[in-house]
């Protein structure tokens, strides 16, 4: 469709009723007008029955804009702003949200989706965004409290809910922060439970190749599941390095990125001489595909699921041939790495790296009691120092 644009920043004048621009002074067609406006939306405008109607209008608007001072067209942006968004329904501007989420990776949508279908929208979805505030968001967490929600999930949810309501305060539809004062879900992680190098030595003899291959990685290079479900030969980078660069995502079923890293990223971990005879004494035994130990028994084009492991674990628990205690869970062999790291007086900011923590925060609160020490013993070597 042909339009006819004037200077700079005034927009354009058209017809969209199919003549060519030549007949446009003939035809009875109304025209129209195109520009940009306060808040840098597109907008038109018909009923012009001359071109030169169509062009002073565009005069008017071009002039009333550049008469306006800055603070007065942000204003003006911004109340456009609050008209639009603020009366949207949240699940529209969710669904907006989330289409700017690029860097999401597929696990991780997958998860915002179950999150905003099961927990958030149920709840809030219909409600105008102009309307939320401290009370609204209390309500929320509430209510997921009283239906019995985990407190993991409760605190996932939330972060959710507020990551998209700090996005439209951002765009002002809200004067104050509608989080203001709210008492998030508190999810502490329980105490980790760690299994004694006894019952460490008990699972060794445990199950398969593949359960012992896997409690090997997990308690001597702390690797989380996904990452011990992705073991390849080729990661051994040094006879005491193992390189840890992927991991089999348990959303997608396939090889990912790490967790907390971007694509291309790793993290390289002791390796305990134990644990590389191990990877290599299976390697020779079962073989290796593009240096993968371990695929999925029904399919070896597959990568082998971490659920897989999960399940013998409750199998050979419920036979009564594991020796655990109550509270022991498969995240304990990861435990027991930390622990051994940490008894042995390595520093904590290392074992924060090898284990992949977001930030040593983490890291501190989960084993903030494994570590020697106390201000006791601490004083002693003060003194010590100071007497030298």
């Amino acid at each position: 469709m042909p339009t006819k644009k004037l200077a700079r920043g005034m927009g354009s004048f058209f017809k969209d009723c199919g003549h060519p621009m030549s007949r446009w002074a003939t035809c009875p067609h109304f025209y129209k007008v195109r520009y940009r406006g306060p808040a840098g939306n597109q907008v038109e405008e018909s009923g012009f029955e001359t071109s030169d109607e169509a062009i002073n209008r565009l005069t008017s608007v071009y002039k009333t804009r550049k008469a306006s001072s800055p603070a007065k067209q942000a204003a003006q942006a911004k109340i456009e702003r609050i008209a639009k968004y603020g009366q949207q329904r949240f699940e529209e501007y969710a669904a907006e949200w989330k289409a700017g989420q690029r860097h999401l990776s597929p696990g991780t949508v997958v998860s915002l989706d179950s999150l905003l279908q099961h927990h958030i929208c149920p709840a809030v979805g219909s409600r105008r965004m102009s309307t939320f505030d401290p009370k609204v968001v209390d309500n929320f967490i509430r209510t997921m409290e009283r239906n019995g929600i985990g407190l993991a999930t409760q605190s996932n949810a939330y972060d959710k809910l507020k990551s998209i309501l700090l996005d439209a305060h951002r765009l002002g539809i809200f004067e104050d922060s509608p989080l203001l004062g709210v008492s998030p879900p508190q999810y502490d992680p329980k105490r980790a439970v760690i299994p004694s190098p006894g019952q460490l030595r008990a699972l060794r003899r445990t199950g398969d190749d593949v359960f012992q291959l896997m409690v090997e990685l997990m308690t001597g290079c702390g690797l989380r599941n996904g990452e011990a479900a992705a073991v390849n030969l080729n990661s051994i980078v040094a006879d005491d390095v193992y390189r840890v660069s992927k991991q089999v995502n348990q959303v997608t079923k396939q090889y990912d990125r790490l967790k907390h890293r971007k694509v291309g990223e790793y993290r390289d971990v002791p390796l305990p001489q134990r644990t590389k005879n191990v990877i290599e004494s299976y390697a020779e035994k079962h073989g290796t595909t593009d240096g993968y130990l371990l695929r999925h028994p029904k399919d070896s084009s597959l990568a082998f699921q971490p659920y897989l492991f999960q399940n013998q674990w409750q199998r050979l628990r419920r036979r009564g041939e594991l020796d655990i205690p109550e509270g022991m869970v498969i995240y304990s062999l990861r435990h027991f790495f930390a622990s051994n790291c940490l008894t042995h007086n390595i520093p904590i900011t290392d074992v924060a790296e090898w284990m992949g923590h977001k930030n040593i925060d983490i890291t501190f609160k989960i084993y903030r009691h494994l570590m020697p020490g106390s201000v006791g013993t601490a004083a002693k070597l003060l003194d010590a120092g100071l007497a030298a």
